[in-house]
């Protein structure tokens, strides 16, 4: 019965990952962490746990549960299935006690689970540091692309050298109208993707020439 359970657990983990697999390559998997759309709900039963407890101990168990249930995502629970039944096929095989044999499949799944869980956070670190930050261009000189209205009556378009990247913004200025391939400098962020800008000062501007 045990070897039929841990048959089941690796073929139907192993399925769910060769096809994860197979559709990150094809590049239809857009689930990403902390994101995943599958395995958020979990996660988000347990940050309801955090919220609904009172304090003390209460909310110490809260906390924790949140923790744990945060790491439950539909990634985590294929690879912990998979290495579950893997882990308990190779202890039968090994001629392993029944006890033992669960102990070791189960610390394999787990061990699976936080790992896959760790290089997930880590790669969702990653992209995230490479994301452009609009509140860094404060400071930055780019280039008017699009004449930018005087006093602040309309926007126009910048580009801005952001994090090596070449990023279009839309931009306003407080001082007189600025035309196209005007050199320009961030003063401050106005919205997600509007900055304010002003003329760069002309020894500046021969400068950055």
């Amino acid at each position: 019965m045990a070897t039929i359970v841990y048959s089941v657990c690796a073929v139907l983990g192993g399925t769910v990952l060769v096809c994860q697999f197979v559709m990150t390559l094809l590049g239809l998997d857009h689930a990403d962490v902390p994101d995943d759309v599958a395995g958020d709900i979990p996660h988000d039963f347990g940050h309801d746990l955090a919220h609904d407890a009172g304090d003390g101990s209460q909310a110490a168990h809260a906390h924790n549960s949140s923790w744990f249930f945060g790491m439950l995502t539909f990634r985590t629970i294929v690879a912990a299935l998979t290495f579950f039944g893997l882990a308990g096929l190779a202890g039968g095989s090994a001629a392993m006690p029944g006890p033992l044999t669960f102990v070791v499949a189960l610390a394999a799944g787990g061990a699976a689970m936080c790992g896959v869980h760790w290089m997930m956070q880590t790669l969702y670190r990653l992209k995230s540091d490479g994301t452009a930050r609009i509140e860094r261009s404060v400071g930055r000189q780019g280039t008017v692309y699009l004449r930018v209205p005087a006093n602040k009556a309309g926007v126009g378009k910048v580009h801005l050298n952001l994090q090596n990247r070449t990023m279009e913004y839309e931009a306003m200025t407080a001082q007189a109208e600025l035309p196209v391939g005007a050199k320009v400098v961030v003063v401050d962020v106005v919205g997600p993707d509007t900055v304010e800008v002003e003329l760069v000062p002309e020894p500046q501007r021969s400068a950055h020439v």
